[in-house]
């Protein structure tokens, strides 16, 4: 059953805790930084009244336009059989643009994007959310301070040291963790709200609009502080696969939206009547005694919040491979029963490494908050405008306009967020900025390159049924055992079989043609995955389609095989497998730039061996060397 078909209580309400653990451990850590860095930012605003009933305005209708309306209300509305995320959106868009090749490749450029800059969000992610939770050390005593860095660079290594061992386990305190840390957060506000209750008017959006009028240039400026509520909104979407529709809902208007606001509106209590608690106001929210079991529930929410983002690296690193925008890569499950449970050690390594260069380099939650924002922003612009694309096609009418037009309200928010941390570009934001442009470049020199080369290997093929024909009317010597011939065209000759054909003049009794292909839809249900067709007396053609979140494997293919062919009978020792190797080189006139063409080249030579990423057995495997020109 669908997680969005979950009707039994019991198992609903372990999917809102699970969501309310995985879901939203990144924007419920926000209340840690957001209206601190409002006043203790880079721009000069004074700690009065107007100002803060203000800046808490922007905070409530930046979390009820963007999170409620736009995210919670529309965008989970476009799943793909089930599945979110950006790049299961972009899947749903290209659909929509399938017939016009320039459209589809502005809607994969966005769509690309957009994930790309998640590798960015990734690195900031656990590096402010740790840092600025152990910052809470100094409230306790400044004589703590020189240690906030190193103990920070411990806990990053060892989050990331785990990865390997899996989340089930530990996944399983994420949801207790988060629901005791919403409920007190909600407490500290409570409490504080209650020592100035007038701090509850700026619910009125015209307090936004009087801080807009006043101080206009200001405000703009510090939409990019203001955004640092909206942190991890992605997670809403890219996660509903795992817990559904209706769980995310739940625990967003039952827990995390009420303890939300009322932390930020406490925080805004406290600084109408303690302006000095404005050096940590999330921190002072809770009185002396309750500041070490603070900071230790802070640095658990915090270090949940940069496993779920870590997760998501690794989610969205497996689906761009299998979309074909990334180079194959060594990715292991590390769950037996939870399906969606990955680790790739290059992205963690990678992901680790970066991290601690850049506490080391920014030292401060604050100014790390400057590099904050860019990419949250711009994915959220990325997608709007991919929802554009796809409500284009499911609505109609009367409903289309209402529909485009809430959307471009909502655009105009994005934008507006997202040209605030523009301004930010210089203090920080080109950090995310360079990660996302670094990943935006090798995903689509991947894509254009194996499109090139895809090319460049049809020209001159022969049709596959004439070919099989020609070898049954006229057949080579033939040998005992089955070969398997991988190829990604299903109706051409693979080049694995003529060099075999050209250099060892055989033919194996029984001939397979294998092509792992991937679909736009996350999953394939496993009756419609496997095709097989008989082209021959000895020649069989077996086609195996993958969705875009599955990990393709080889033996449980051939196993699908035996039981819809049984004359197939693929035995280890009788079995051999043929691959073509390519090995790229400059042509006489080149289809790529010659750096791009190089890029392709190295990313070529250091994905992850065929034989490993379909689990092939290697000692079965005969490849087939080619040199192709590009």
């Amino acid at each position: 059953m669908s997680t969005s078909q979950v009707k039994d209580p019991k198992k609903l309400a372990g999917l809102v805790v699970g969501a309310i653990g995985v879901v939203y451990g990144d924007i419920g850590t926000s209340p840690l930084y957001t209206l601190k860095e409002c006043f203790n930012g880079h721009v000069a605003l004074d700690l009065n009244a107007f100002n803060v009933l203000g800046i808490l305005s922007l905070i409530f209708w930046g979390l009820m336009l963007v999170v409620t309306v736009k995210y919670v209300s529309i965008v989970l509305r476009a799943d793909n059989r089930g599945e979110g995320g950006i790049l299961a959106l972009m899947a749903l868009a290209m659909r929509v643009v399938s017939s016009s090749p320039r459209k589809a490749f502005w809607v994969a450029a966005m769509g690309i994007f957009g994930a790309a800059l998640f590798a960015g969000e990734s690195i900031i992610t656990p590096a402010i959310s740790v840092l600025s939770a152990l910052e809470g050390i100094s409230i306790i005593s400044h004589t703590l301070d020189p240690y906030i860095l190193p103990i920070a660079i411990v806990v990053m290594v060892a989050l990331f040291a785990m990865q390997s061992r899996g989340t089930a386990l530990v996944g399983k305190l994420f949801g207790p963790v988060m629901v005791t840390w919403f409920i007190v957060i909600g407490l500290l506000g409570v409490i504080n709200i209650i020592k100035a209750p007038q701090v509850l008017a700026a619910v009125n959006p015209m307090f936004a609009v009087n801080f807009f009028f006043a101080h206009p240039w200001v405000a703009f400026v510090l939409l990019g502080a203001v955004v640092l509520c909206l942190t991890g909104v992605e997670a809403l979407y890219a996660d509903m696969g795992h817990f559904g529709r209706p769980a995310i809902r739940y625990a967003w208007f039952l827990l995390v939206l009420p303890a939300l606001l009322l932390n930020y509106y406490g925080q805004g209590a406290l600084l109408l009547t303690t302006p000095e608690a404005i050096k940590n106001p999330f921190y002072f929210l809770a009185p002396t005694w309750a500041h070490p079991p603070l900071v230790i529930l802070a640095t658990m929410a915090t270090v949940i919040a940069s496993q779920a983002v870590i997760s998501g690296a690794f989610s969205v690193a497996n689906q761009a491979i299998q979309l074909g925008f990334c180079p194959r890569m060594d990715i292991q499950h590390t769950s037996e029963q939870e399906r969606g449970q990955i680790y790739i050690p290059g992205i963690n390594w990678f992901l680790l490494l970066s991290v601690i260069l850049l506490i080391l380099a920014f030292r401060t939650s604050s100014n790390l908050a400057a590099a904050y924002g860019f990419a949250v922003t711009c994915t959220m612009v990325m997608t709007t405008l991919l929802a554009f694309v796809v409500a284009s096609r499911h609505f109609k009418g009367g409903k289309k306009i209402g529909m485009f037009a809430l959307l471009g309200v909502l655009l105009i928010v994005d934008l507006a967020f997202f040209s605030s941390n523009i301004l930010k570009l210089h203090q920080g934001g080109w950090f995310p900025l360079l990660i996302g442009m670094i990943a935006f470049t090798m995903m689509m020199t991947w894509k254009r390159g194996r499109k090139l080369l895809a090319a460049k290997l049809r020209e001159g093929e022969m049709p596959l049924a004439g070919f099989v024909e020609s070898l049954e009317a006229h057949p080579p010597q033939r040998v005992e055992g089955l070969s398997i011939f991988m190829t990604a065209s299903t109706d051409s000759v693979p080049h694995a079989l003529l060099h075999n054909l050209k250099h060892n003049k055989v033919l194996h009794e029984q001939v397979v043609f294998l092509t792992l292909q991937t679909s736009d839809i996350p999953f394939v249900p496993l009756k419609e995955r496997v095709t097989v067709r008989r082209m021959g007396e000895t020649f069989y053609q077996v086609i195996a389609t993958y969705g875009f979140k599955e990990e393709p494997g080889v033996p449980a293919v051939l196993e699908q095989v035996t039981h819809l062919q049984p004359e197939l009978v693929f035995d280890d020792m009788n079995t051999s497998f043929f691959l073509s190797r390519e090995t790229i080189v400059e042509a006489k006139y080149p289809s790529m730039s010659w750096w791009r063409r190089r890029l392709f080249s190295l990313m070529s030579r250091n994905a992850t061996r065929v034989t490993n990423f379909f689990k092939i057995p290697p000692n079965r495997v005969v490849e087939m060397g080619m040199q192709v020109e590009l």
